[in-house]
């Protein structure tokens, strides 16, 4: 590992005034993450936002640490990263690097995405649509080249001209790079296209880029192709370049022969429609696939388990008035999957896919779930969902104004995973249909929630359900916690799973009301100390905070074990959110608590080996 002084002597962070397409590969395999950065560079505001521009590398101000920013998931996170970056024996990048050797915003960010994705190793091999949406928050279109549209050319122009994000990958192959000159199984990103004329008429160019910065398409309309001399002296001066940089063009043709896929990722998906100038609005849902509960696999091959999966409410509303938004109306669905591990490579993508229905009269106004029977009884209206082990999934519709439901799904049943559903058009609502695993309310009972009358709410809610799963403790402390407080905090299904256990007294898997009063009097004890020794208003606690917090609440740890604790709770820059310090709290509560009761003399305790495991693996 090296730092920026030792690799060169006067090293840059940023220099906008640098040739665009500058990076390099490395010895990773991760030409998809490059192919996605390159397509950003050619919008410098969107790739401000990834990489904020007020750092820089001088002596007097530098701190040693920078910054970017990823949509992750449904949300923007800052992942923060040091200045070593790994090197070979002789002091040389040995991942992503520039043809400027002083110019390092690209190896940084690098090493910010492995930390992202949870190490330089989980790089390795990938889809550019992966890398697009997490610079992005955009959406994607896949368009299979050798089933590409006939308007293919008109799809490229409007996205040329729409601010997208353009990317590609070649077929698979034995040989890694084949005579024509292209890679096998490789990641190129576009960086133009452009129609010239010919003495035989017009042709199609696409500008393609390798991300090793070498190794070019040998073909038609390649540096040394005899076909530049069909052109114009002029077209032929502005387009015609030769060098050895990684970027060439070839006919649109060719182009559709030896690329497997076109990746275009929208910042809004105006794209799927050529009417310009109408706004967009987007919704956004998270949800989770969970064993026994909301897994239910695909309606083909699981017909009496599919009803379990999640529902969606969409309600396609008439758009702008014109005479076409009577009739159909443009619907963008989009499904992202999100394994739950700390490393991207760590589980294999499961094979997901979506379902969209129409919703009869009889079940317009009402939020409960779709009965089995339903799912018998009528066809989604794409008959034939394909199902991908990519992490997303996007299928665009033209539907008529009315009521649908949306079904995410995996193919197999009892298959687990958070997802994110997001669903784009003119003008729509969307809201998740109830049952046996959300929060289940009647319309009285939500009305009169204002998120003052806490305890009347919980009555009524307890009432309906007597003991609450770990499932519909997060829906009931998303929803009351949420208005109560006025923010966006959420309550993860792990954090909930570990707020359960820590207060499970009789060990059922549930909460009664008695327990969740218990947890509700924390939660509000926990938040008046959080704000109070958060001084900075960050929204996390650092180390010294954290020890200011509890002693605030009365607790006393060793420094030792709160250092611990902050590794085991904390965040990579072991810095402590509201939802972990709950976490934490309990835990430590419920430890004191444990050994209070079961010492004899305040200085040790003796346990049998299923008392020790059903105490330490269950709390």
């Amino acid at each position: 590992m090296a730092w920026e002084w030792e690799l060169h002597e006067t090293p840059v962070f940023y220099d906008a005034n640098t040739k665009r397409l500058a990076l390099c590969q490395g010895l990773i395999g991760d030409c998809w993450f490059l192919a996605a950065l390159e397509a950003l560079t050619f919008h410098p505001d969107i790739l401000s936002q990834v990489v904020p521009q007020n750092q820089n590398l001088e002596r007097k101000k530098y701190a040693g640490i920078f910054h970017f920013k990823f949509w992750h998931f449904g949300q923007w996170v800052d992942v923060v990263v040091d200045d070593r970056l790994p090197v070979n024996e002789a002091g040389q990048l040995v991942f992503v690097s520039s043809v400027y050797k002083n110019l390092f915003w690209g190896a940084l960010l690098e090493k910010a995405y492995a930390k992202l994705c949870g190490s330089y190793e989980d790089l390795q091999t990938g889809q550019v649509s992966e890398a697009l949406v997490d610079f992005t928050g955009g959406v994607n279109f896949t368009i299979k080249l050798a089933e590409a549209p006939p308007d293919l050319w008109d799809i490229l122009t409007r996205a040329t001209y729409s601010r997208s994000l353009i990317g590609c990958q070649t077929h698979l192959g034995k040989t890694r790079v084949l005579e024509n000159g292209l890679v096998a199984g490789h990641a190129y990103t576009m960086t133009g296209i452009r129609k010239v004329t010919c003495k035989h008429g017009p042709e199609y160019l696409v500008r393609l880029r390798n991300p090793w910065g070498k190794v070019e398409w040998r073909g038609d309309w390649s540096d040394r192709s005899g076909k530049w001399e069909l052109l114009s002296p002029k077209e032929k001066i502005l387009l015609h370049r030769i060098g050895d940089d990684g970027e060439f063009w070839m006919s649109l043709q060719d182009f559709k022969t030896h690329f497997d896929n076109l990746i275009i990722c929208k910042l809004t998906p105006d794209l799927m429609s050529q009417e310009d100038g109408k706004k967009w609005m987007s919704s956004l849902q998270l949800g989770r696939w969970v064993k026994g509960l909301t897994a239910g696999g695909r309606l083909r091959t699981h017909k009496d388990t599919f009803w379990m999966n999640p529902q969606y409410q969409l309600k396609v509303l008439q758009g702008d008035g014109t005479k076409r938004s009577l009739y159909s109306c443009s619907v963008l669905v989009s499904l992202i999957q999100k394994r739950n591990s700390k490393h991207r490579n760590q589980l294999p993508h499961l094979h997901i896919g979506l379902y969209v229905f129409k919703v009869g009269q009889q079940y317009h106004g009402s939020n409960k779930r779709l009965p089995p029977e339903f799912f018998v009884q009528n066809s989604p209206l794409n008959s034939s969902p394909v199902f991908v082990n990519d992490r997303e999934v996007t299928r665009d519709f033209r539907l008529p104004p009315g009521v649908y439901t949306i079904v995410p799904a995996t193919s197999e049943p009892h298959q687990e995973s958070e997802f994110l559903l997001r669903v784009f058009s003119r003008k729509h609502s969307l809201q998740e249909m109830g049952g046996n695993s959300s929060l289940v309310l009647s319309k009285e009972i939500v009305d009169r929630y204002d998120g003052k009358n806490c305890e009347d709410f919980f009555m009524k809610y307890f009432e309906q359900h007597p003991e609450i799963n770990a499932i519909q403790l997060q829906c009931l402390l998303n929803m009351a916690w949420t208005n109560l407080q006025n923010n966006r905090l959420r309550f993860s299904l792990d954090a909930c799973r570990s707020i359960l256990a820590a207060l499970d007294f009789n060990v059922t898997g549930t909460l009664s009301i008695q327990e969740f009063r218990s947890l509700w009097k924390r939660l509000l004890h926990y938040q008046k100390v959080f704000q109070k020794k958060d001084i900075h208003q960050t929204g996390t606690l650092g180390l010294e905070e954290l020890h200011a917090a509890m002693k605030e609440s009365g607790t006393s740890l060793s420094d030792e074990v709160c250092n611990l604790m902050v590794l085991r709770y904390g965040d990579p820059g072991l810095n402590i959110s509201f939802q972990s310090f709950v976490c934490f709290m309990l835990r430590v509560e419920f430890i004191k608590e444990a050994f209070c009761n079961l010492t004899k003399d305040g200085k040790g305790i003796y346990l049998q080996e299923y008392e020790w495991l059903m105490m330490m693996l269950y709390s």
